[in-house]
This record gives C-alpha cells, sequence and structure tokens, in this order.
C-alpha cells in the first residue's frame, strides 16, 4: 500500500513559540518524554506505517537535528530506505529562506522529483500522536481525493485555536475556517458517524496526490497549507476529511510542551510509550541504570543514566543523565538532562572557577520549571515563579507562560531565587 509514497515531516521556522528550547536547536529536536526527542515521533509513526523514504525540512539550528537523525535511522544496505534532511537553501529559482510550510514543500520538490512517487505524506514536526498513516492512505484513495486532511474532533472553547474544517455526510470538507471566532461557530459545526455533532479541527497532517501538490504549489503566493492551499482548494477540489480519534498533542508552545510532558508522568499517561507494536525510535546511548539513593519518588518518569541522590521527586520528568543532588526537590518539572557526564576532576576545576556541578545542586527546589540540557543549579537555588510572572528574561532563564525555562547550559549561582 505504500510503495510510491514519500513522507515529509515540516521542521517548522524559528520556533519562537518554543523560546527558549529553540535557542541553540531547531524544534524537531527539542527533546520529549525524557529520552526521545519531537522528530522521533512522525518519523516512528511512519516506520511503523511501512513508510521508509522520509524527507525533513528545516532552516534554523539544523546541525543538532541533523546528528540524531544522521545517528539514529539507519537503513541496511540492501533497503532504499531513508530519513533525510532537507535545510533551506538559496537557489537560482529561489533566494529565499522558507516563507511558510507550503513554501518549504515547494522549494523542496526539486529533490522530491528524485524519487519515484505517486503520493506525499505532509506531517508535522511538533506534535505527540500515535497514526498509522496506511489508514489515512486508504482514505484518501477509497474516496479519489485530490488532497485528504487529518482532522479532530475539539470542543468549543478550543475551536478558536485551530482550523475548523467542515464536512457533508461523505466526509467532504465543504468549509474550512481558520481559528474562528465564537460567533462562526454555529455554522461549523459538522456531525461524523460515531460521534456525532462536532468541531473538527486540521491536524495539519495531509496526503497529496503528486500532480495535485504540484499544481496547488505553483503559485508563489500561497505560503501555508493551513491558511492558503487548502482554503483555495476546498471548493474547487475534492478535499476529504479523515478522523483521528486518538490522543494528539500540538506541544508547539512552551505550556502545551510542559503539561503534555507532565502528562507522561500520569499513573496512566494519554500518550502509549509502552505499545511493543508500535516503538518509538530514537538514538541508541547504551547509558547505565538509573540510580536512586535514598530518595522520595511520586509519579514521575525518569530516563536512563541518571543519579537521584536524597532527592525529593514528584511529578516530574527527568532526562538522561539527569544529575539531582542531596536534598533537592523537585516538584511537577522537567529536567531534560546533559549532553555528558562530567568526571570528579572536571568537577573540581568547575568548582575552582566559581561554576556548579551540572545538574541540579543540593537543596534546591524546582518547582513548575523547565531545566533544559546541561544547565547547572548551583545550591540552595529556588525556582518556582512565586510571583507568578508571566514573561520576563533573567540571566540565563526566562519565564514564558507562567514557566521559568532555564536555557541550555546556563549556570544558577548558589543560593539564587527565580
Amino acid at each position: 500500500m505504500t510503495q510510491g509514497v514519500l513522507a515529509v515531516i515540516l521542521g517548522g521556522g524559528r520556533g519562537t513559540r518554543l523560546f527558549p528550547l529553540t535557542l541553540h536547536r531547531s524544534k524537531p529536536a527539542v527533546p520529549i518524554a525524557a529520552k526521545y526527542r519531537l522528530i522521533d515521533i512522525p518519523v516512528s509513526n511512519c516506520l511503523n506505517s511501512d513508510l521508509r523514504h522520509i524527507f525533513v525540512l528545516t532552516q534554523y539550528n539544523s546541525e543538532s537535528l541533523n546528528k540524531h537523525l544522521y545517528q539514529t535511522y539507519k537503513f541496511d544496505l540492501f533497503s532504499s530506505g531513508f530519513v533525510s534532511l532537507l535545510a533551506a537553501e538559496q537557489t537560482e529559482e529561489s533566494p529565499d529562506w522558507f516563507q511558510g510550510t507550503a513554501d518549504a514543500v515547494r522549494q523542496s520538490l526539486r529533490h522530491l522529483a528524485n524519487h519515484r512517487y505517486s503520493e506525499v505524506v505532509i506531517l508535522s514536526g511538533d506534535q505527540l500522536y500515535q497514526m498509522d498513516y496506511r489508514k489515512m492512505i486508504e482514505t484518501h484513495r477509497r474516496h479519489v481525493a485530490d488532497m485528504t486532511v487529518a482532522v479532530t474532533p475539539v470542543t468549543a472553547e478550543q475551536a478558536g485555536a485551530f482550523g475548523i474544517l467542515k464536512v457533508n455526510r461523505q466526509g467532504r470538507i465543504v468549509h474550512f475556517e481558520e481559528k474562528p471566532a465564537a460567533d462562526r461557530l454555529p455554522d461549523l459545526v459538522s456531525d461524523w458517524p460515531g460521534i456525532g455533532e462536532t468541531f473538527l479541527a486540521s491536524m495539519g497532517i495531509y496526503v497529496f496526490g503528486r500532480d495535485v501538490l504540484e499544481t496547488a504549489l505553483r503559485d508563489p503566493s500561497l505560503n501555508d497549507f493551513g491558511r492558503h492551499i487548502i482554503p483555495q482548494a476546498v471548493p474547487n477540489q475534492r478535499v476529504h476529511a479523515h478522523m483521528h480519534r486518538g490522543y494528539w498533542e500540538d506541544v508547539g508552545t512552551i505550556r502545551s510542551y510542559y503539561l503534555a510532558n507532565l502528562a507522561l508522568a500520569q499513573p496512566v499517561p494519554p500518550f502509549d510509550f509502552y505499545d511493543a507494536s508500535n516503538p518509538v525510535y530514537t538514538h541508541p546511548r547504551f547509558l547505565p541504570a538509573t540510580k536512586v539513593e535514598q530518595s522520595s519518588i511520586r509519579n514521575a518518569l525518569i530516563s536512563e543514566g541518571c543519579i537521584v541522590v536524597q532527592a525529593e521527586i514528584e511529578r516530574s520528568v527527568l532526562g538522561i543523565r539527569s544529575r539531582v543532588g542531596g536534598g533537592a526537590r523537585v516538584h511537577e518539572s522537567l529536567l531534560l538532562g546533559a549532553d555528558y557526564y562530567e568526571t570528579a576532576e572536571e568537577s573540581d576545576r568547575a568548582r575552582a572557577q566559581g561554576l556548579p556541578p551540572v545538574g541540579i545542586g543540593a537543596d534546591s527546589s524546582i518547582a513548575c520549571a523547565i531545566v533544559d540540557k546541561n544547565a547547572r543549579i548551583g545550591q540552595g537555588v529556588r525556582i518556582a515563579n512565586a510571583e507568578g510572572v508571566k514573561e520576563r528574561d533573567g540571566d540565563g532563564w526566562y519565564i514564558r507562560d507562567g514557566i521559568v525555562v532555564v536555557s541550555k547550559g546556563a549556570v544558577i549561582p548558589d543560593g539564587t531565587v527565580i
């Protein structure tokens, strides 16, 4: 079924809504669920759907993403499969960087043309969900559609944040409205079999026939799929909806990213990383088991290679190589971990320079925060945003959406209060 189908994953632009996590990396390279990166979600969905020809489109801070893809997704010599990164490049045809999702695909068509394909599955690189794309391709072919849009039901309260699609009884999209106002919602209700009346949000996941895609992208002024391509196609072409009823979360903002990660620490998380039939792949690191000494841990997700000593961890996520010192308390926080271990000699040299070791220092308290990789949190530090500030910038830290984010490699001295 998937022969002749290419997958294209959109890496996003500057990722300003995820800043400062995107200060040193592209959006798809942002860590998630303690040991993975966002790009692992759509790539794993592709592999589990038997899609083996995968392009990842990006243009900002792509080195980290490129390294991860190269180290992780290697196919054997007897397979034609690949996961290839296409970074924005200046050409004779277009000297500009990607101007939007559709423009990114438009500028990459010459690379896609080197492959035989009949259909393209276009995916987002900053969503958390599981989907068998073969079912969506089947929907596309069964309806002889020009393009197919994945949709998921949302409430009236959520509808204003999405592109809302209205469908007829056959599942054909008859109207599309981007982030509709509340007074428009009564006209956008769809009646879907087995669900009833609901609002259908576009997931930013599409299937196009090759000829249809190339035709749709001919107009250089149409730069975005959600704002330009789909609305223009709905009244003129066969655009169908494919229903996704499982968990789906757009993690494109600091708050949505924070909440989606914390939800994974629940006793029954909404996203199942333990489904052996649909594994999520990532780079194998061959790290030692996590070591926990005389600590209290409740509802936490802890990756491999961590060292937790006489600490209290509650409803938090600890990424690879996280180190939490004696007497420290981590509550409702994300520790993204570290890229390396410090030796005893390196720690001594750091202290001699007035730098705390990598990790969380003794007797520190971290609450409702995100601590990015390789950060050095000193002893007796208090991070809680007790004043409820919504946005502020500090030395090595930022507050976004009311959540304190300690940036990658930042140094927070002993006794600091944020």
